[in-house]
């Protein structure tokens, strides 16, 4: 019997979509943003305005992702705001020419580098790019500034809805919507706590740790504003980092622990979702250094919960120098220079081809380009997959649709898709083009389906390129390489303050030491699994750099258990400073 081959990474990657429940209120409020403003434009007489409008809604949404409402405001309106400013760029290079593509060459190096600060930054690289491209390629009668506040505006009037619109209302909840966004991320803490101690002794402990982690992370980044319930969320959030120190002990040492250990946190989880009381906690058995970790902090988020905390620890908060640092870093120049390339090498071939409505080529480079939608092989696959599914569907749905409202109808539909499109990357892209396309027609010009596909064709051959290109002064590899180098940094200043004397001491510090440690190394973790889904020419340049994730995962690890047997007895244990001693050594060959 013939075994089927399984298929290469850099294929199989592009086959894979997310699970996920589908985000209700993020589909009302899609259908409820691009449609209607465009409809209101189109009657009024104005429907290059609602074109504008309707496509910061679109982009906001692209951004709109479930969680905090008040983290929602920096999410959507810095990437709104850079698109507006891309949009005055781009209309004062419209029809430059040279120097219009030059300009382009310095956005995208700028663009690019500032991109690697974050995943908002990011979002705002991209959208002052593409809106760039959109301002210098889209004839419309507005103005520059005109182009940017109707862009502003569109996005803006998405996130009002994010704010005014409720989320669906959980029975039994005392508390406002406001912060229902971080009261969800906090109990997530909670939960992600209990299962860990369930899977404790199993062979799913690996994951519901690092699941652990990305739910510290989430939380830690949406808790946000000053009021008291702010407080009091910031308060329940720092109470669960000592039980995620023992959970994560606890599965170290890999022995079962008693079934009850998970019931604490899980009231404590639905005690934070709804405002009520978590009522009696279960104590489990003091049978050792890590249960008896769990305890005590079972009984201090008791007292907290009890109203005994008011505050918690400060949000990681960005300094302009440390935003500098990153955007001149070593990624940040090689990303920037790539997407600069891209970006500059399409709007020249756009203006070769088609000077007028020389847009779609270099925005369809700079989502390409982008590294956070997945591995470069499979981006390509995706986006011609759904350009060439969205514009035939467009095709034969611009046929049969009455004009202008009938596309209208279609904007307000392909919007309330949109969250749901991004479990796929093609999927996304079908959506989108679908949309855009409604756009521009509603706008004035012709059904232009088939040269979409044809520049976006030639979008993927010039990134394919830029993205495979060798770099001058820079090694293959280079992402993983800087991203496993900050988690080792990470790691050796947290084992530092176990080890020393005052590690026991300064437990606060200890929780910050260990947050960084574990968030940089799931960083490192996500580079190095996307590197390997690249093509082989690529992918072989990081081989080896998994065995260095889970070398550092260890080491982690060992020096949270070390951690919690110092709190309990005043001493680093001899066989933990062993093996933290072994596992040094094994990271430095």
């Amino acid at each position: 019997m013939l075994r089927r081959r399984p298929l290469p990474p850099w294929l199989s990657h592009a086959l894979r979509a997310q699970r996920a429940p589908v985000p209700w209120p993020a589909v009302v409020r899609g259908a409820l943003a691009g449609g209607p403003l465009l409809l209101v434009a189109v009657v009024a007489g104005r429907p290059s305005a609602g074109v504008l409008l309707a496509l910061g809604a679109m982009l906001a949404g692209v951004n709109d992702r479930p969680g905090a409402r008040l983290a929602a405001v920096s999410r959507l309106g810095l990437p709104a705001l850079a698109g507006a400013v891309g949009m005055v760029a781009g209309s004062a290079l419209a029809g430059g020419g040279f120097a219009m593509v030059a300009a382009f060459v310095l956005l995208g190096l700028a663009g690019g580098a500032f991109s690697a600060v974050g995943p908002v930054a990011s979002a705002a690289g991209t959208q002052l790019l593409v809106t760039a491209a959109v301002g210098a390629g889209m004839p419309l009668p507005e103005t520059g500034w005109q182009r940017a506040l109707l862009f502003a505006g569109g996005a803006g009037w998405l996130i009002v809805l994010r704010l005014v619109l409720p989320s669906p209302a959980r029975r039994g909840t005392r508390l406002g919507y406001l912060y229902d966004g971080e009261r969800a991320a906090v109990a997530a803490v909670y939960e992600a706590v209990a299962a860990l101690l369930d899977a404790t002794g199993g062979p799913g402990a690996r994951g519901r740790r690092a699941a652990l982690t990305t739910a510290l992370d989430q939380a830690q980044d949406a808790l946000r504003g000053g009021g008291a319930a702010a407080r009091r969320l910031r308060a329940q959030y720092t109470a669960a980092l000592p039980l995620a120190e023992a959970a994560t002990a606890l599965a170290w040492a890999g022995r079962p622990v008693p079934g009850r250990a998970g019931d604490g946190p899980r009231r404590l989880a639905a005690a934070v979702r709804t405002g009520a009381a978590p009522g009696p906690l279960p104590a489990p058995a003091r049978a050792d250094a890590g249960l008896r970790a769990l305890d005590d902090a079972l009984l201090g988020a008791a007292g907290v919960f009890d109203g005994g905390g008011t505050g918690g620890p400060p949000r990681r908060r960005a300094t302009p120098a440390g935003v500098l640092r990153k955007a001149i870093g070593p990624a940040g120049r090689e990303y920037g220079a790539r997407v600069g390339l891209s970006f500059g090498a399409g709007a020249a071939v756009a203006q070769a081809l088609q000077p007028v409505h020389g847009y779609w080529l270099p925005a369809t480079a700079v989502f390409l380009v982008k590294p956070d939608l997945g591995p470069l092989a499979s981006r390509v696959l995706c986006r011609a997959a759904g350009t060439v599914a969205g514009a035939a569907l467009f095709a034969g749905l611009a046929a049969l649709l009455p004009r202008p409202f009938g596309l209208v109808a279609l904007v307000a539909l392909c919007g309330a898709l949109v969250p749901v499109a991004t479990r796929h990357f093609a999927a996304q892209t079908a959506v989108i083009t679908v949309l855009v396309l409604s756009l521009v027609m509603v706008g004035g010009e012709p059904q232009a389906s088939w040269s979409r596909i044809t520049e976006t064709l030639l979008a993927c051959g010039i990134v394919l390129i830029a993205g495979h290109l060798p770099w001058p002064g820079a090694q293959r590899g280079g992402g993983v390489r800087v991203r496993l180098a900050v988690a080792r940094d990470a790691a050796h200043a947290y084992v530092r303050h176990v080890l020393a004397e005052e590690g026991g001491g300064d437990r606060a510090g200890r929780w910050a030491l260990r947050r960084e440690a574990y968030r940089t190394l799931a960083e490192a973790r996500a580079a190095v699994e996307l590197a390997a889904a690249e093509l082989p020419v690529v992918a072989r340049h990081s081989h080896g750099a998994r065995r260095v994730t889970v070398v550092l995962e260890r080491l982690v690890d060992t020096t949270t258990a070390c951690a919690v047997h110092v709190d309990d007895t005043g001493r680093v244990p001899e066989q933990h400073a062993e093996r933290i001693g072994v596992l040094l050594a094994e990271l430095a060959a």
